[in-house]
């Protein structure tokens, strides 16, 4: 009996039984057969004795006879059962309960402790897959043909970069800034906000080039930090695009209406009113039409999409180089020396009394720039929407890093110029923080100019407006591809090879939010869901920087887990030239606790500045350990072997430009009202919902695992195979 697995004894009574009742079960003609339909055989063995035989599950093991002509299916768990329960009566009396797993009999328990071991041993499995599930990672072919169609080149997506970043925030921002933080040193705010969003944007590009698929920040945390983080990014980035788009939709809507002396908004709230709390005064329908027509224009083609927006794009740049050329005429350096006779504030509603500063070029000082700056690094969001077009570029890994770079540093020098123009033209404290371009050529005695300025406001706005809602699709696509949202969100109309239904949902939804609500409250909630998409980028470029080389993972890591070796690895002390399975636990380590200290270090410097700023010297010496802390970090993962993956773009300075990305993010985030972190958690937790319900037993992962397990024991040997002809 001991050369007799178990299988042998549950394949015997298995054919016996089917024998015995002159029934064929579980029976398939083909060895590549549909296994739906041998698993709905089992309705007509019902009345077989072996009960083994009637609990058929997906973790059923199939077994072939040596013909292959027919097919017995014998529950894995159930014949495992059966054989542990005959050791306990033969070798183990006093085992109360024996855990079985993996065919084996694993463990037992005595007396009245069972109950607790039980309940021990369930939990830990459940956690245990609850963390796999977690942590699935997505495999990227590169060469996987997409079903998407590749027609946008890198001149597409350049101005879609550059029509979704330079909205009406150019014609606004840099009033703003000039008048009640920075002054004229608003160009230098601009120049900071520009490095620090360059840090995200090469961040971007790198991954563009690693992963070209649809789904930006979404795919690449798939790629690296598995299921449960890509799920919490995708949703966040459906929040983003949702709220980016309905905001611009409703600023273009109340920008027309303003040119025609508030007719439509008169109207609609006479004829239907809506007195509600954190509601719109009256339904705004048409932000719902020009939504919907967007979507609909969107759903044609990404080429045909993409040639409206580079007109868009190009009107908005030739306005904002009309305004530049045609500023700087009337220019005069002076203005950045002039002392402020009379603050005007009364149109600044970040002043709360009337104050211009001290004068000069850097009238609020360093920390105006710094806040200034901090400021202007939203008017450099948008730039992400490239990373999506991964399946619809022609050169993804070539066009998206170009196509990112290119795009921030026309951004930047669109902002400089302008920001310069604004400062020389008229003292930064005779600036109108709401319409500063109008307010500037009415100055002037230029009327007439303003009227370009309102062609390039519009022609921005709808520029932004498509680089908002051309994203929001294709993360759409991109999930219910992997099964993570509903499937048919990810439909592709085979005429225009577009995610059809995914666009026109987004659109719906943006139209509606935009219809009926009041979304001032909301444009933050845009803005910590930016500010975290960056920072997850950011923390991946590290992490895969870092990931165990192709080459050595062949050869296996046999290095050991002692507190010395891994002490030493941290100074490459033992001298590891390939990065393995170890170094790279060490970095996703190492970034965590980098992520923490950054964390510390934002609670401190938004909690407690005025304490620093008056020198009080515990909270000095905190920000100092904190500083320490940080560099330190960075230096540990500095010194660890990095990956031999070959990439055509690549962050350079590795990892300091990730981290220092990483921190003034988590900075930023932790400036924002604490009501944005509360409606943010709400929407997290209604995507939670979705992914606990949904999401994680549709994954595609999951499911591909379940069908590679059913083939493994399709393939398991011939021990375990039973000749019924004998």
């Amino acid at each position: 009996m001991s050369n007799f697995t178990m299988w042998h004894f549950a394949l015997i009574v298995t054919c016996c039984a089917s024998l015995g009742h002159a029934l064929e079960c579980y029976v398939c003609t083909d060895q590549e057969g549909n296994r739906d339909k041998c698993l709905n055989t089992i309705k007509t063995c019902e009345q077989g004795q072996d009960v083994c035989l009637t609990e058929i599950k997906w973790g059923s093991t199939p077994y072939w006879s040596q013909g292959a002509k027919k097919q017995f299916y014998v529950s894995k768990t159930c014949a495992t059962k059966r054989e542990c329960e005959r050791l306990q009566r033969n070798n183990m009396p006093d085992c109360t309960h024996i855990w079985y797993q993996d065919w084996k009999c694993s463990s037992c328990c005595q007396g009245d402790r069972c109950n607790y071991y039980v309940i021990l041993h369930k939990m830990k499995w459940k956690l245990r897959s609850l963390y796999e599930a977690f942590s699935r990672r997505k495999v990227v072919d590169c060469t996987e043909e997409s079903t998407l169609a590749r027609v946008l080149s890198t001149l597409d997506l350049t101005a879609l970069g550059i029509g979704s970043t330079l909205g009406v925030g150019v014609y606004v921002l840099a009033g703003s800034v000039a008048k009640c933080y920075a002054g004229p040193a608003v160009t230098i705010s601009f120049a900071i906000a520009a490095i620090a969003s360059m840090f995200a944007g090469l961040c971007y590009a790198e991954f563009g080039a690693r992963v070209p698929r649809a789904g930006s920040a979404y795919i690449y945390s798939y790629v690296t930090m598995g299921e449960f983080v890509a799920f919490l990014m995708g949703w966040t980035l459906i929040l983003e695009y949702v709220i980016g788009s309905a905001s611009v939709v409703r600023a273009l809507s109340t920008y027309v209406d303003v040119l025609f002396d508030d007719k439509m908004k008169k109207f609609f709230e006479s004829v239907m009113p809506m007195k509600v709390d954190n509601l719109s005064s009256y339904p705004d329908f048409f932000a719902l039409g020009v939504t919907l027509a967007f979507s609909v224009a969107l759903a044609f083609g990404a080429k045909e999409s993409s040639m409206v927006n580079n007109i868009f794009t190009l009107v908005n740049l030739s306005v904002v180089l009309f305004v530049i050329i045609a500023g700087s005429l009337k220019a005069d350096f002076d203005n950045w020396k002039t002392e402020p006779t009379c603050g005007e504030c009364e149109d600044c509603s970040v002043c709360e009394e009337c104050k211009s500063g001290d004068g000069g070029f850097m009238p609020y000082g360093i920390s105006g720039i710094i806040t200034g700056a901090a400021t202007c690094f939203y008017g450099f969001i948008g730039f992400d929407c490239v990373a999506t077009t991964g399946e619809e570029a022609r050169n993804p890994q070539r066009s998206i890093p170009i196509a990112i770079v290119v795009s921030l540093t026309i951004v930047f020098f669109a902002y400089f110029g302008v920001s310069t123009v604004l400062t020389t033209v008229l003292p930064f404290y005779e600036q109108n923080a709401k319409s500063p371009f109008p307010h500037m050529f009415d100055v002037i005695g230029w009327d007439w100019a303003k009227w370009f300025v309102t062609v390039g406001a519009i022609s921005g706005l709808c520029a932004s407006l498509l680089g908002s809602m051309f994203p929001l699709p294709r993360v759409i696509y991109a999930m219910a591809s992997d099964g993570l949202v509903f499937r048919w969100m990810g439909n592709i109309s085979s005429r225009f090879q577009t995610p059809i239904m995914g666009t026109l949902s987004a659109g719906l939804l943006t139209g509606i939010l935009a219809t009926i609500f009041e979304l001032e409250p909301l444009v933050n909630m845009m803005s910590i869901c930016t500010l975290l998409t960056y920072s997850i980028v950011a923390s991946c470029v590290l992490i895969l920087r870092y990931e165990e080389s192709k080459a050595y993972e062949k050869k296996g890591d046999h290095n050991p887990r002692t507190f010395i070796f891994i002490a030493k690895q941290l100074i490459r002390a033992n001298k590891l030239n390939h990065s393995t399975k170890l170094t790279s636990q060490i970095v996703t380590a190492l970034v965590c606790c980098y992520v923490v200290f950054c964390i510390c270090m934002a609670v401190l410097l938004t909690s407690y500045m005025t304490e620093i700023s008056a020198g009080k010297a515990s909270f000095i010496a905190l920000l100092v350990i904190l500083a320490i802390a940080l560099a330190t970090t960075l230096g540990f993962i500095y010194f660890q072997p990095v990956s031999d993956t070959k990439l055509s773009f690549s962050v350079p300075l590795v990892p300091f430009l990730p981290g220092l990305s990483i921190l003034i993010n988590i900075y930023l985030m932790f400036t924002l009202d604490k009501n944005t972190w509360i409606r943010f958690a709400v929407w997290m937790a209604i995507g939670l919902t979705i992914y606990f319900f949904y999401g994680m037993w549709h994954s595609n992962i999951r499911q591909k695992k379940s069908l590679t397990s059913s083939t493994d024991n399709d393939k398991d040997k011939d021990s375990n195979t039973f000749d019924s002809t004998s």
